[in-house]
């Protein structure tokens, strides 16, 4: 159960791992809640069934058309994933008696979130009990970052003994791997210049993603590297217009706002810097795609991202919404070569370790099985 399937780090995570489900004899079944033509193909040809729950009366009917799917696919459990599925799920689980787990992957109803001008706190107060009043029906709760176990559990007033933490992962064949061939491809494409020091970055444009912040940063970082270029590729949202708006004609031939991009492997193999400015994360699953590829990284200091690279070692992190101190980072991994590739094979050589598709699946596969045999 999740809210779409379309490229963001959740849908994108199932997607990923949906292959090796059915390859482990799982019979998958995907409901989701806002309608997009042909975005269930991926996954029908993985082997998985695909049902959108859109439809009238509302959350309602969501909750009555799952009601339907479960009787007829009579799952063991039901997986929840992301805020409105997580309630349709939960209620549905309910009122059928199958039991749900549900994924936490994000932090939510902190300061992180009240910070941003644009969020109503009644609304996130009413979100924050909704969401801790149906969790007390989940069987048990998977987390992608010990930090969100934690945060999430003091927020939602769990036990810590009900979550398990599982991180995410990626197919390293999918991703592929960087070399001067594919480099020097990928930044044709793109239009960028051999001598230009290109800075990417990929994320949706919401306040949570520090895009703002980039591009402040960015503007100390051009005057005093000439050669520098900054191209953002992510679906819109609710900050496109204001980022658009506080490029200055001088910078438009050095920034460039991408939109949504089938191509963000080609765009982290041009890479010279991969920034990565979020105000918070509950994982940040694009780093691990920089990571395969060897692309550098500029991290904002969270707790979940120490939890996939370490500073220093695979990336240089800086306080989240520091303008001058993220500047800083891009200047020295564009002018230290030779310490920004040893930190980039470190970060690949991490990747292989701990972050692979096969490896996750096998741990997502023993939480189901600690669900179904526990009564907590």
């Amino acid at each position: 159960m999740i809210n779409r399937l379309g490229k963001a780090g959740a849908e994108r995570s199932l997607a990923a791992m949906v292959p090796h489900f059915v390859s482990a004899g799982v019979d998958v079944h995907i409901a989701f809640l806002v309608d997009e033509r042909s975005v269930p193909a991926p996954f029908e040809r993985a082997g998985a069934s695909v049902v959108s729950l859109a439809g009238r009366a509302g959350r309602l009917g969501q909750i009555h058309r799952l009601r339907q799917q479960i009787g007829t696919w009579r799952p063991d459990v039901i997986h929840t994933t992301l805020f409105d599925a997580d309630l349709v799920g939960r209620c549905a689980g309910v009122t059928t008696g199958v039991p749900v787990v549900t994924s936490l992957v994000n932090v939510a109803y902190g300061p992180e979130q009240l910070a941003n001008p644009d969020l109503r706190r009644w609304r996130l107060r009413s979100a924050q009990v909704a969401d801790a009043v149906s969790a007390r029906s989940v069987r048990r709760f998977h987390a992608i970052t010990a930090h969100v176990a934690a945060v999430m559990a003091r927020r939602l007033r769990l036990r810590d003994d009900r979550i398990d933490v599982v991180p995410r992962g990626r197919e390293p064949a999918e991703l592929g791997s960087r070399t001067p061939e594919r480099r020097a491809r990928a930044r044709e494409r793109l239009g960028v210049a051999p001598d230009e020091q290109l800075v990417v970055a990929a994320a949706r444009h919401e306040y949570q993603k520090g895009l703002d912040v980039l591009l402040e940063a960015f503007r100390g970082v051009v005057g005093r590297v000439p050669a520098a270029r900054l191209l953002i590729a992510g679906r819109q949202g609710s900050q496109t217009a204001r980022l658009t708006a506080t490029i200055e004609p001088e910078l438009a031939d050095v920034i460039s706002i991408l939109g949504a991009r089938d191509d963000v492997h080609e765009i982290l193999c041009a890479a010279d810097v991969f920034a990565f400015p979020s105000r918070w994360e509950g994982f940040g699953s694009v780093l691990l795609e920089a990571m395969a590829l060897e692309a550098p990284i500029v991290a904002s200091d969270l707790g979940a991202v120490r939890e996939v690279v370490h500073d220093e070692a695979e990336a240089l992190l800086v306080p989240p919404g520091d303008v001058s101190r993220l500047a800083a980072a891009i200047e020295r991994t564009l002018e230290d070569r030779q310490g920004t590739e040893a930190r980039a094979r470190a970060a690949r050589q991490r990747f292989s370790q701990h972050f692979t598709v096969e490896r996750v699946v096998a741990e997502m596969l023993a939480f189901y099985e600690r669900a179904l045999t526990r009564s907590v």
